[in-house]
């Protein structure tokens, strides 16, 4: 691995939907620190409550955090935007205020306003948007339109991020993208370390600004990305999202995309839909690091019913310590170190490393899974 910034810049905060109320920026500055991550959206950014929040925290030095924030806009689409400072985003708020209700009730608010307004608007603040998660069945960009013109109009988006269940393989042969830089972030709704920077990018360099960080990716200075295999996402193959029954496009189709054995909807997967959209030859990426969480990993090797157990957070905090991070305990140190920590979940990263992982894909909105061989 390259010597650069581990970036994760999309999170949510304890003022969003479904998100654990310890999304608080202390414990999310310990998170980064553990899992290895160096610069850290703040995830919210147009609520008042959680600027306040973060403009509280010292800066220690430990994590670059770059103001961010979700928005849907009237189409359904989600939007991640970046901007140099919790002011620009005071000014934002401001300007989308009569058009977004939620805007002080939830961490991600809801624009009634098109794509093409709130990224015009975003870049006239000097800021840069681009599609959320771009690929999955529920509000996203491709489950809404086929071209980025279609969301986007004549802003074209400063980046697109591929989500839990693609890699840069799904967009590389999309000639709509050519020239826009990929981005992986985990979306973590909480700051434990299997959400939290369970994907991100790396920039190049050791240190870095916030405006440093935006102009790294407007000018596509992306030296690898990291995430999931593909198949663990939940919404990688076209599936029903009551009995995750998994079926061809085709199939799904001939039944009006319900479930011929419960009546429940089907939802087209991410795979089929990239492969619908991909139109040309693979252009060259930055190379794609497919990585599990190392509680993920640990909770498969002990038998634990969730990463939550007091048995996987005692072995997780043996391999994770003041002096390591998880990211480099799963790509660099020394297996036999590892094993001197534990001599059943060693062999289990060394697998890993070497690419011995079977995958059986998820889909309908239920995560795949993945064993060792």
């Amino acid at each position: 691995m390259n010597s650069g910034l581990f970036c994760d810049l999309h999170i949510h905060s304890c003022f969003s939907i479904a998100s654990s109320l310890r999304m608080l920026p202390s414990c999310l500055i310990e998170g980064c620190r553990r899992k290895g991550i160096g610069v850290l959206g703040s995830g919210d950014a147009l609520h008042a409550g959680w600027r306040d929040l973060w403009n509280r925290i010292p800066d220690t030095g430990e994590v670059l955090v770059v103001p961010t924030a979700e928005v849907e806009d009237q189409d359904r689409v989600h939007h991640l935007i970046i901007l140099d400072s919790f002011e620009r985003f005071e000014d934002l708020a401001s300007d989308l205020a009569p058009h977004a209700a939620s805007l002080q009730t939830t961490g991600r608010p809801h624009v009634r306003m098109p794509g093409s307004e709130i990224a015009g608007r975003v870049h006239d603040l000097g800021g840069l948007i681009g599609p959320a998660h771009a690929f999955t069945p529920w509000t996203s960009l491709y489950a809404a339109f086929d071209r980025l013109s279609g969301c986007y109009g004549a802003e074209r988006p400063d980046f697109l991020e591929l989500g839990l269940s693609a890699d840069s393989s799904y967009g590389a042969g999309i000639s709509d993208l050519a020239g826009i830089p990929f981005l992986s972030n985990s979306d973590a709704h909480s700051p434990d370390p299997a959400k939290l920077g369970r994907e991100f990018f790396e920039i190049p360099g050791a240190e870095a600004t916030v405006r440093g960080v935006m102009e790294r990716i407007r000018r596509g200075h992306i030296t690898m990305n990291a995430g999931f295999f593909p198949e663990e996402g939940k919404y990688n193959r076209t599936a029903c999202t009551r009995c995750y029954t998994q079926y061809s496009p085709a199939f799904a189709a001939s039944v009006r995309w319900r479930c011929p054995d419960d009546r429940g909807l089907i939802k087209k997967g991410v795979a089929d839909r990239a492969a619908e959209l991909t139109d040309a030859p693979p252009t060259e990426r930055p190379p794609y690091l497919h990585i599990i969480p190392l509680a993920e990993i640990i909770r498969l090797v002990i038998g634990s019913s969730s990463v939550a157990t007091r048995a996987c957070t005692l072995l997780y905090d043996r391999f994770v310590t003041p002096d390591t991070d998880e990211i480099s305990v799963l790509t660099r140190t020394p297996i036999k170190e590892l094993a001197a920590i534990d001599g059943r979940v060693a062999p289990a990263i060394e697998s890993f490393r070497q690419g011995r992982v079977s995958l059986i894909p998820g889909g309908g909105g239920r995560f795949g899974s993945f064993s060792f061989f």
